[in-house]
Order: structure tokens, then C-alpha cells, then sequence
């Protein structure tokens, strides 16, 4: 019996099911994002309750884990109490206490999706899954190969779906068990619902099947759908469509019942009499789900009124200068916060600021010797522009950039993603722009002088730095180095779609150091004197390493402040490193600061070390404002800092640009973490000792496994899961009128997926942003404790840090 009479809206069904799967891309381009994208648009506790009965998902901590952090003071009784009052208005505070602290709950997963097709097994007694998974997952891996497949699929040059039709046809052996899944995908033209019409019978059930399918296997699923709408995320480009995908996993499905049951079975869809199995239906609210949002926001609020407090107590106050000995620019990256504090405490005459990372140059990089580019800025933003790198002919022996290695694809694109963004500092690279050259696939080699300043400028003017009285400006990118790490483009630079920003630091610099850039920057307000000159530089943040570029390009004087800057960055990156060794196993933190930094160095390079480094564990917040505001705080490496000057943007446009990218990148980073660590399973990746890498685009458990999405367990395992909290310093009708400009960006702070706090620069009062506008904030009173030595407290404990105010010893 066949219900063609029933509509099945086919691109509606592929355009949900894209929105719901998982967004992440191959392994070159891991940019962290918002894991539960697809409920963004709902508040942030209603979205994960909608995600948990939905889909299963652990979007919270387990309760015992909550109340173990109340007992340990984590959570702060004052500040559950005020999270009550916030919340449970109208009830008794007592009541609500009691419920958070000793009332059982049944907080076993009850999801939605896949009970429609769990039919099969307990009405046929098949498992698909079991029988189908292999040979599709075998299919796909071995079609979207980036090289290094023992056996390279035949056909690449067409979709899916029509390379494996040409494979049945030309091949000896038959994909398939049975003639008629054979039959069917000979057919000219095969649609969804006719092969669905065999198995489910019912139109009305078609969504939901595909939604139980494709769930059943989101890693896989998830990729498809992203290489469709990113077909440039492949090197090795295929045509990729996830109705392909879904075409031939239903013909396996076909093949193995058929093989089974013979070709008479019943369509699933016909045995069900009355449909209470429907995947998307709201959901309803419970009292667990409301213990879980208390918990919540109390384990967030306990920490963000710590950093208030820290803020409010914190004096510090910007002495001026007339001369300083550098200025250092880095990423907003929370992995810079330590090493800019070690710097500005060794030499009080240094001052340092943070960007993102890709410095305000967006371009495609092809690295000298590789047939690819690929894009070193963040991964919203389309350029129009190719930085090529050019070098010496003859190739060197002893060096792997010029190696017959770098010619091959797997190797090539290797050096092309390692060596090759770092081999900025041998080479030449082509930033300026020759009148008549011909463009590379639409893209403009260089930028124009015009171009140059415009990029200056912008970065510039939104950290708020117009004046310079330092001879020496350094501009520092970072990336990461590790062997044990098939995730390692999740350890670069996000700002540069997961990249070091080593090339992006020397373009910025070439462009500032340009005397005609100057003379147009001039005419716009921002004079350099002529004897300021900016170098480019890379932060290693596993090693703690920096090389500094074209040094050999500064004259006398300036070397000479170099090698006496130099040995700054070189004792804060010793410092930097003994920090960071607490929180690894097999460092003795104990040890002076040199050895413990020689140790961190040695596990960059081990086969044997799954933690080389712990990236952005523990971030929680963004601070966007003047570096007064937490110089002399210690906030234990878990903010990412954007320098900012609300007196040089009175209308907001600079700090909207700011929100526009802080939110996506470090709310996606933050929110990356939180979710891959409350449910490491099905959100994250699992511990990744048994990692196999597929095709180089992902990893999977074993041969035959689903890729993997999220993060590893060895990224997020110190990670306490709270949302970012981004604290600006700008008056609050500016920054209100700022947000509300851009619906994206709003999103984000009224369905609280990310906190705003305003800091208020004539009275450092507070405002938080809430039900879509700026009000004022109470802050609860929390001790703040001085320090001076922090060495001792890195010594004492692996565990998260509380906010210090430094002081200096007297």
C-alpha cells in the first residue's frame, strides 16, 4: 500500500536535518563553535532542555557533581541564595535549598530520537546499524580521502552517488547481497521517496526516519552536510551532498532486509498504528531541568562576582609615559593573559595589548611550493585577497620546506600546514600589490597601499593605540606544536580558521612599517613617527617559544632594544611555563623556571603525551576595555583580553566590531568546551587514545567507527563548563545601542548563551545585559585576597586559582 497522496517536503527535511547535525569541518579547518547551534534561538536553559529530551544530550553537570562544588564552596551559598531570589521570587528560599541538596531525581537519558527506527529490531529483530554502517562508512571515507588511503577510491571527478553507480557498474563484485538494491541504484533517476516508500511506508514517518538515521551516526552525517555547503574545506575537493549520502545508506538498509527477509516485508511505517514517537514536540518543563538551570547559573555567578569584586578592588591606574621601552600586541587569546602579565611585571615601561589574532588582515596564504591556500582569518569572513610565499629555486637538502615532500599531496599539504606557516621566517611573501598582476581564482595577490592602511587603521584604532612612544612595536602571533595531536588545528590560532598567525603578524608589520602607508595614515589622524618601527613575531603556546622575524632588517639602535627586549619575552616565557606545568602529571612544577620550561619543550615533541598542552581549558571570561582595568588582577589564564579605549569610540562602532567577532569565536570556543565537557560521549570525542584518523578530515574510533565530533577528552578534562562572561568597559547606552544594531550579535546576549556585563568607566558601577536591555547589576560582596608571590601557589595545587589582587613585596 503506497500514501503518495501525503506530502513529503524533500529540501525542507535536508535543510533541517543540516541545521540540526553536527557543523564541524575536517581536521585542517577544526574552528570551535556553539556544539547546540540549532537551539540558539531559544534561551539558553530552554535550549538545552530542548536538546536533552531531543536528542539525549548531558547539557548539565550531574547533580552529585554540583553538590559536591557547594560543599567545597565552589558555589557559593550567598550567591545560590541570590540565584533563588532571582529566579523563585514567590517561594521560599529553604524549600528551594533543600531540593538543590538532597531530593533524588531520576536523571537517566530518555531521547526522542531513534525510537521509530528502533522497530527494526524489536519488530524484525534486525540491526540495521550493525549491518549497514560498515561498508557505507568504508564508502565514504575512502571517497572524501585526502591521501592517505592505501587504495585511492576510482572515481572522484563525480557526487557521491554517481561514483558509486559507476563503481557497481565497472566493478567484478557487486556492493550489494540482493538484486533489487542493486536494481535501484542503476536507476537514472533514484529519489528519496521511493526508496522510502519501501522502507517506511508512510510519508507522514519519512522525517522522522531520516532524523533517526542520520542521528544514528551524526559524525559522518555532520561532515557531509558541512563539505556541501563548504566544498573549498577539501583540498582534494569531491562533490558532496548529503541526499547522496542518505540515498545509498538507504539502499544498504533495502539490501540487508531484503537478504534477510526476503523482498515481502512490511514497511515500518505501516506497523505503527498511532505515532507517539515523534522526535520534535517542545518538550515539557520539569523540576529537574529547573535544579539543574539553579545549579547552573549559582557555579557560574560564584565565579563571575568573584572577578567584580576583583575588578572593583582592583587601583590600578595607567601612569603615563613619555617613553616605553616596547609595545607588544598579541591575540585575545586566554593563553596570552599569563604571558602578557609575566612581561609587563619584569619590565614596568612595557605595555601590552590584545586583538584577534589575525591582526586585521584577512587573505588566503599559499605557502612557498604547495598547489593549495587556505584562508588565515576568521571563518565568517570571505577575502578577496592571496598572500603567496616565494623563496630560492634551488632546494636545500637539509631543509624540509624545499624537500621533494612537499610537492606530494598528503606530505605537501602537511608542510603546507605545519612548516609552511611558519616558514615566513626564511621566505618572502608577497604583500603588496603590482599593478597589472593577474588575480589567482578571483583572489588579488597583495594589497594596495590604500588597502594596506585601511587594515593599519582598523587595527589601530579599535585597541585604542594613536599614540606611540616606543621605538619598537611587536606584533605576536601564535600557534601550536605537537606531535601526538590529531586535533591540532584546534590549538592555533581561531582568529586564523585554526592557523598559526605567524604570516599574519608579518604582513601587518610590513603594511604599519611602509612609509606610504604612513604618509595615508597620517592624513587620517594616526601619525608613526619615523623611527617606530613593528616586527612580527610567533608564540609557540606549547613550547613557549618566540621567533621574532626579519630582525636582520633593524638597524643598530634598534637591535640593540631588541636583544634587551628579547630577554623579557625570553624570562616571561620561562615564568609562562612553569605556570602552565602545574597542571601536567609528570612536571616537577617545584623546579626553577628554566628547567620546568626545558621539561614543557620535551612534551611537545613525545609520541607518548595525548596533553601536550591544555589550550583553552578553563576559560570563562572576555574582557573587552583599557588594561588598566585588570592589570594587577590574577585571573589564572582563563580570559581572552581585546584592548579597548571607550573614549576613542563614543558611538559604539568599534566595540560592535569587537562583539561581532568575540561572541562566535570565544563564545563558540567557550561553549565548545562546556558542552564537550558535560557530555564528553555524544558531545565531545571521547578519550582520544583509540583515535584512528579518517581520510585526514576526522577521527573515528577503530576503522569502521562514526567520526568524532567536539573535543577530546584530554582538552576539556579541568574544565569547569560555565558560559563566557564578557565584561566591556564603555558606558551602557552605548553599548545597548551597539548590540541592538545587529540581530546575529544579539542573539547570542538576549537568549544568554554568553553573559554581557557592562562596566561603566565614570563610576565602575555594573549593568548586566538581560531580557534584551541594559540594567543595572548588584554585585554581591566576595573577599578578594592580595598576593605577592604567586610561584608559591602554583607549587601547591593543580586545581583552578581564585581571582588575586598582585601586590608588589615590600
Amino acid at each position: 500500500m503506497k500514501y503518495t497522496e501525503l506530502a513529503f517536503d524533500e529540501q525542507m527535511v535536508l535543510h533541517k536535518l543540516t541545521h540540526y547535525l553536527p557543523s564541524q569541518g575536517p581536521l585542517k579547518d577544526f574552528i570551535h563553535h556553539n556544539t547546540l547551534h540549532a537551539f540558539q534561538s531559544l534561551q539558553f536553559h530552554d535550549g538545552l532542555r530542548e536538546a536533552a529530551a531531543t536528542f539525549g544530550y548531558k547539557v548539565y553537570l550531574p547533580l552529585q557533581e554540583y553538590r559536591a562544588k557547594y560543599q567545597k564552596g565552589e558555589i557559593r551559598k550567598e550567591v545560590l541564595n541570590w540565584v533563588i531570589s532571582q529566579r523563585k521570587a514567590k517561594y521560599s528560599s529553604d524549600e528551594w535549598i533543600e531540593k538543590l541538596t538532597k531530593r533524588q531525581y531520576d536523571e537517566s537519558s530518555h531521547p526522542r530520537i531513534g525510537r521509530f527506527r528502533s522497530k527494526w529490531k524489536t519488530s524484525y529483530k534486525i540491526n540495521l546499524d550493525k549491518s549497514v554502517h560498515t561498508p557505507l562508512f568504508r564508502l565514504i571515507a575512502n571517497f572524501v580521502d585526502q591521501g592517505i588511503a592505501i587504495r585511492s577510491f576510482p572515481i572522484t571527478d563525480k557526487g557521491f552517488l554517481e561514483a558509486v553507480r559507476e563503481l557497481e557498474k565497472t566493478s567484478f563484485y557487486s556492493l550489494f547481497k540482493t538484486q533489487r538494491a542493486r536494481n535501484l541504484l542503476l536507476k537514472k533517476h533514484l529519489e528519496l521517496k521511493d526508496l522510502l516508500d519501501i522502507l517506511v511506508g508512510n510519508p507522514a514517518y519519512f522525517e522522522q526516519y531520516l532524523f533517526d538515521q542520520q542521528f544514528a551516526h551524526p559524525g559522518w552525517s555532520g561532515m557531509v552536510a558541512t563539505l556541501e555547503k563548504m566544498p573549498k574545506a577539501l583540498l582534494d575537493s569531491r562533490k558532496m551532498c548529503l541526499k547522496d549520502f542518505i540515498l545509498v545508506e538507504l539502499l544498504f538498509e533495502i539490501d540487508t532486509l531484503d537478504h534477510h527477509l526476503g523482498v515481502n516485508w512490511k514497511p515500518l511505517g505501516l506497523q505503527i498504528k498511532k505515532n507517539n514517537l515523534e522526535v520534535f514536540k517542545p518538550s515539557h518543563k520539569t523540576e529537574l531541568f529547573e535544579i539543574y538551570s539553579i545549579w547552573q547559573d549559582a557555579f557560574e555567578w560564584s565565579y563571575y562576582f568573584e572577578v567584580l569584586n576583583g575588578i572593583v578592588k582592583n587601583e590600578h591606574k595607567a601612569l603615563p609615559k613619555t617613553q616605553n621601552s616596547f609595545y607588544a600586541f598579541f591575540c585575545i587569546d586566554d593563553r596570552e593573559c599569563s604571558l602578557r602579565r609575566y612581561i609587563e611585571q619584569l619590565d614596568s615601561n612595557a605595555l601590552t595589548f590584545g586583538t584577534p589574532g589575525f591582526f586585521n588582515v584577512e587573505f588566503y596564504f599559499q605557502p612557498q611550493n604547495s598547489n593549495f591556500y587556505t584562508k588565515v582569518c576568521p571563518a565568517p569572513l570571505h577575502p578577496k585577497h592571496l598572500i603567496k610565499e616565494l623563496g630560492s629555486k634551488e632546494k636545500n637538502k637539509q631543509d624540509a620546506h624545499f624537500g621533494k615532500h612537499s610537492h606530494a599531496l598528503i606530505t605537501g599539504w602537511l608542510v603546507a600546514q605545519t612548516l609552511g606557516f611558519w616558514s615566513a621566517l626564511k621566505l618572502f611573501i608577497t604583500i603588496e600589490h603590482k599593478e597589472g598582476e593577474k588575480t589567482v581564482d578571483g583572489l588579488q595577490v597583495g594589497y594596495t597601499k590604500v588597502e594596506m592602511a585601511d587594515r593599519v587603521e582598523g587595527l589601530l584604532k579599535s585597541t585604542g593605540v594613536t599614540t606611540f612612544t616606543s621605538p619598537l612595536i611587536y606584533m605576536v602571533g601564535h600557534g601550536a606544536s605537537s606531535i601526538n595531536n590529531t586535533h591540532y588545528a584546534g590549538y592555533d590560532c581561531g582568529a586564523c580558521s585554526g592557523r598559526p598567525g605567524s604570516v599574519n603578524a608579518r604582513v601587518i608589520s610590513y603594511m604599519a612599517n611602509n612609509k606610504e602607508v604612513r604618509v595615508i595614515l597620517r592624513e587620517r589622524g594616526i601619525s608613526i613617527p619615523e623611527e617606530v618601527v613593528f616586527v612580527g613575531a610567533m608564540h609557540d603556546t606549547t613550547r613557549d617559544e618566540i621567533e621574532f622575524y626579519d630582525e636582520d632588517q633593524l638597524d643598530n639602535d634598534h637591535l640593540a632594544s631588541h636583544l634587551k627586549n628579547k630577554a623579557v619575552f625570553n624570562k616571561a616565557l620561562d615564568l609562562n611555563a612553569k605556570e602552565r606545568s602545574r597542571r601536567f602529571v609528570l612536571t616537577e612544577t617545584k623546579k626553577a623556571a628554566e628547567k620546568v620550561h626545558e621539561s614543557v619543550k620535551l612534551r611537545s615533541v613525545s609520541l607518548f603525551e595525548p596533553r601536550p598542552e591544555l589550550n583553552h581549558a578553563t576559560n570563562a571570561l572576555c574582557i573587552i576595555g583599557r588594561r588598566s582595568l585588570t592589570k594587577d588582577l590574577f585571573l589564572d589564564r582563563r580570559a581572552f583580553m581585546n584592548s579597548y579605549d571607550f573614549s576613542k569610540d563614543l558611538d559604539g562602532k568599534f566595540l560592535l566590531n569587537i562583539l561581532k567577532a568575540a561572541a562566535p569565536v570565544c563564545g563558540g570556543i567557550n561553549l565548545e568546551y562546556y558542552f564537550s565537557r558535560v557530555d564528553n560521549n555524544k558531545l565531545g570525542a571521547g578519550t582520544k587514545l583509540p583515535h584512528n584518523v579518517m581520510g585526514l578530515i576526522g577521527v573515528a574510533n577503530g576503522l569502521d567507527g562514526d567520526l568524532r565530533t567536539g573535543l577530546p577528552l584530554q582538552m576539556i578534562e579541568v574544565h569547569d563548563p560555565i558560559r563566557l562572561m564578557i565584561i566591556v568597559e564603555q558606558h551602557p547606552k552605548v553599548v545597548e545601542n551597539a548590540i541592538n544594531s545587529h540581530l546575529e550579535t544579539l542573539e547570542w546576549f538576549k537568549n544568554e548563551w554568553v553573559h554581557l556585563v557592562v562596566v561603566n568607566p565614570d563610576d565602575k558601577m555594573f549593568y548586566r545585559f538581560l531580557e534584551g536591555r541594559i540594567q543595572p547589576l548588584n554585585v554581591l560582596s566576595i573577599p578578594i585576597q592580595h598576593i605577592t608571590d604567586l610561584s608559591a601557589e602554583f607549587e601547591k595545587t593543580d586545581e583552578n586559582l581564585p581571582v588575586y589582587l598582585m601586590t608588589k613585596a615590600s
